[in-house]
């Protein structure tokens, strides 16, 4: 498993959330990812602890290990000549260059796609922006919340038209999203060309995540009368397709989109067998016509048990219906730890979870190990790029590293 990317080299020039975890779930594969960051100053994601993330006191940094394990980080300071020639003579040992960068700030650095490639012709050349790099808006500064969730349409679809103030985001929603399809579109352009021998730039961008996430509401807004609030006032057309609320203040979620095909046995669980043959619920059509009457039915039914009491009254009920968990419960589910969602890391004497690769091969998940320290192996990297000990010593004097 750990060696699928085997002897793949990834050259990382990212910041935040978004392209460094990207590059966090190639390294789960096994890619050999280099993390470049200013060797004083770092990713400042490194930063989000003092505002609440991350972790509190002395332990590890959870906000960069999630989104950084398993990498190497060198520390060099690219607007530098010598930096920046260190820079690509690490490309030139690359299969991948990632980066958050804006387009202009890749021009005005030099390191644009064919200033690259002149050093390295097979590279692929993987870009993670919020906007897109073409159009008036390339080169606007984006995070998750201001080009994913709010300009990507998703909190003003999923804010209720009556509430105050919109939605708000969780952290990385619309980042770790993204991530995911930036990792298979770099899987895809090495695939390419190990097939044709041919390099591919790569794009992706938080805008377009938003729109592949809400592309059902996208299309379907092609239709003057669609509403994409009508969710939260429209009346209930199948009662068990609807959310209830349990007698701890809990909620359940059913979603039986067949209907008659589970009203019996969903009655015989929630214990009220005698509403199998009622003449006002005895099939869809019916449960349609009055579902008012029994939406109100089942709201009672759940409201007389707790969500413990009505997990356990409907565990043998073959149809989709789950609880509403909070973040805490769903660490603890009993599926999340059979299927080794969470993985344990060891942090040099200091153990902590974090999510696993969503993407599981051969049944087993990758091993994981933490994220390292800003230009923790700036001297090791240096040293496999033919460097002796001297010409790093004067890199170093001279504040390159």
């Amino acid at each position: 498993m750990s060696g699928i990317l085997a002897g793949v080299r990834i050259v990382e020039l990212a910041q935040w959330i978004f392209v460094p975890s990207a590059g966090a779930l190639l390294a789960d594969l096994g890619a050999d990812v280099i993390k470049v960051e200013h060797p004083r100053l770092g990713d400042p994601a490194r930063g989000l602890r003092t505002m609440g993330f991350g972790g509190v006191g002395s332990g590890p940094n959870l906000a960069v290990e999630q989104n950084n394990r398993g990498k190497r980080s060198v520390g060099i300071d690219i607007k530098q000549q010598g930096g920046r020639e260190l820079l690509l003579r690490l490309v030139e040992g690359a299969d991948v260059f990632l980066t958050s960068f804006r387009p202009a700030a890749l021009e005005r650095l030099s390191l644009d796609v064919d200033t690259l490639r002149a050093r390295n012709p097979k590279l692929i050349y993987a870009r993670g922006h919020g906007l897109g790099v073409r159009g008036p808006d390339a080169n606007r500064p984006s995070y998750d919340m201001s080009a994913f969730w709010s300009r990507g349409g998703v909190a003003h679809s999923v804010t209720p038209p009556d509430a105050e103030r919109p939605v708000s985001p969780r952290p990385g929603f619309g980042d770790h999203t993204s991530a995911m399809n930036l990792a298979f579109g770099i899987a895809s352009a090495l695939f390419r060309r190990e097939r044709s021998d041919e390099p591919s730039v790569v794009d992706v961008s938080l805008l377009g995540t938003a729109m592949w996430v809400m592309s059902s509401d996208v299309v379907y807004s092609a239709n003057p009368d669609y509403d994409p609030h009508a969710a939260f006032t429209a009346p209930v057309m199948n009662p068990l397709t609807a959310t209830y609320r349990t007698r701890d203040d809990r909620f359940v979620s059913l979603v039986m989109l067949q209907a008659d095909r589970h009203w019996a046995d969903f009655c015989r669980h929630l214990g009220h067998p005698e509403w199998i043959d009622d003449p006002r619920y005895a099939d869809a059509t019916l449960r349609r016509e009055n579902a008012a009457e029994c939406v109100r039915d089942l709201q009672q039914a759940f409201a007389s048990r707790t969500l413990a009491e009505w997990k356990q009254q409907l565990a043998g009920l073959d149809a989709a219906w789950e609880p509403q968990q909070s973040v805490r419960e769903l660490r603890d589910d009993p599926q999340t730890r059979a299927n080794g969602y969470l993985t344990e890391v060891d942090g040099g004497g200091e153990r902590y979870e974090l999510v696993s690769n969503p993407c599981q091969f051969d049944e087993r998940n990758p091993e994981l190990t933490p994220a390292p320290e800003c230009g923790a192996h700036t001297e090791e990297v240096l040293l496999e790029l033919g460097l002796d000990w001297d010409a790093i010593g004067e890199l170093r004097s001279d504040g390159v590293l």
